[in-house]
């Protein structure tokens, strides 16, 4: 099944309005290169791909060019379509293969004569050890697994009912009960599955879990390779305890992730570089602990203490294995699924591109998320139980006057209701969250 991707309209965009290069950078398998090449197909463009793994000699091409009419003469002998000057797309995928192409394309954006595409994995990784960036010359998104909203599209559920809910979200009212319920079972099956994209295509035809945990299986053996890859042979053991570790941590009520578990005695400034390493490769999620519940939370960051969640709930439920996701399909109340339900919802957050951070006092308690929304400060609860109205730390947070919280959110097994400061919204609801969906603010011109 061919999966439409948000993103696509991204790439649409660039197309049509700038004259920079477009970088598309995510984990393995979150369909980078299946979204690229399907946006460019639906618009009719002429384009021309050039994989650095599959096609190495390329690799040789790229390094040693000294012109654009070098570098198409070279690149010509890998494929047998022409490269029309004005019109073709040059997509180089794969490119962490020869990284300082991210460096040398503002050269070959300046001569004009073609648009270019570049993605790969682990750019997130390599990037960061560039010297310098082509400031001006590239676009850049992360691309992450399937959003619910977009799981959506193998149901039979309408983009209509999808905007009906959407518009009971912000008007804060409640939805009809049989589509409420209806939501809250897909998104139970959106748990299981997750969002890679071909783990979401086999669902959508078997409707066989055991399908997709073989292929998340493979995914996670794939993660595994390149921690031996691309690192040296002390701290791939690391990288590998730290990723086995994440299911674990989220087994504990505070969810927050221990350094020492790795090994007694062990210094998070030890291991902060491993930490990094696969956030960077887009594989785990980390959520910083605020000292503070105000903004800029930025300001009040404190990287050494943090929870970890995997990019994708599905992969996280298929290590939990068979069980459990037998037991969140039948809604089974012996599930331990606040961990599960707290992955959901920073997967979410981070892919509607929001910074999140928890925060915990030994006065008032903790908070799941805290987050900047529409230029306020939005505390998150996150409930998997029946329970979901005992919030403590949520009640005196709100309540507090230093902080002026005027809303905060619990995510639930429930219906939409709002008492007094707390709004209490269906589990599935936590994508439905725009960082970008504020009025305009025009700033009054000032005549000297």
């Amino acid at each position: 099944m061919k999966l439409y991707r948000k993103i696509s309209k991204q790439i649409q965009d660039w197309y049509n309005n700038s004259s920079k290069a477009l970088l598309i950078k995510g984990a393995r398998q979150v369909g980078k290169t299946h979204v690229i090449r399907d946006t460019l197909d639906a618009m009719g463009c002429n384009y021309i791909e050039i994989n650095l793994i599959a096609m190495p000699e390329a690799v040789k091409i790229l390094q040693e060019y000294n012109s654009v009419n070098e570098l198409i003469m070279g690149l010509s002998t890998l494929t047998d379509k022409p490269f029309v000057k004005g019109q073709t797309v040059i997509f180089i995928d794969e490119v962490q293969k020869y990284k300082d192409m991210v460096t040398k394309i503002k050269f070959l954006v300046d001569e004009g004569s073609f648009k270019y595409v570049l993605s790969g994995s682990l750019l997130g990784v390599e990037i960061t050890n560039l010297e310098s960036a082509p400031v001006g010359y590239l676009t850049t998104y992360e691309m992450f697994p399937l959003d619910f909203e977009e799981f959506l599209q193998i149901t039979n559920i309408s983009n209509d009912v999808v905007e009906h809910l959407k518009e009971s979200f912000f008007n804060r009212t409640p939805v009809m009960e049989a589509i409420n319920e209806k939501m809250l079972s897909l998104f139970n099956q959106y748990l299981v599955v997750g969002g890679m994209p071909e783990a979401v295509s086999r669902f959508s035809e078997t409707y066989n879990v055991n399908d997709v945990m073989a292929i998340h299986k493979d995914i996670i053996e794939l993660y595994k390779l390149d921690f031996t890859q691309y690192e040296t042979e002390d701290k791939r053991l690391i990288l590998s305890n730290i990723y086995e570790l994440v299911p674990a941590e989220l087994l504990k009520q505070n969810r927050r992730f221990i350094v020492t578990d790795i090994k007694k005695g062990l210094h998070f400034n030890r291991v902060e570089s491993s930490f990094l390493w696969l956030k960077n490769a887009g594989v785990v999620l980390p959520v910083y602990n605020a000292t503070e519940p105000k903004i800029p939370l930025k300001l009040n960051e404190k990287q050494s203490l943090f929870k970890l969640y995997l990019s994708d709930v599905g992969m996280l439920t298929s290590i939990y294995g068979m069980s459990t996701k037998t037991m969140i399909l039948g809604k089974d109340s012996n599930l331990n699924g606040g961990g599960i339900y707290e992955n959901a919802v920073a997967s979410e957050l981070k892919n509607k591109g929001f910074d999140i951070y928890y925060y915990n006092s030994n006065r008032y308690g903790e908070l799941d998320f805290v987050v900047e929304y529409q230029g306020k400060l939005l505390p998150i609860e996150v409930k998997s139980g029946k329970d979901y109205t005992l919030h403590s730390a949520l009640n005196h947070c709100v309540n507090l006057s230093q902080y002026d919280i005027e809303e905060a959110f619990v995510f639930a097994n429930c219906n939409i209701e709002k008492k007094e400061k707390v709004t209490y919204l269906p589990i599935y609801m936590s994508g439905f969250m725009e960082k970008n969906n504020c009025r305009d603010y025009i700033v009054e011109r000032i005549e000297f």
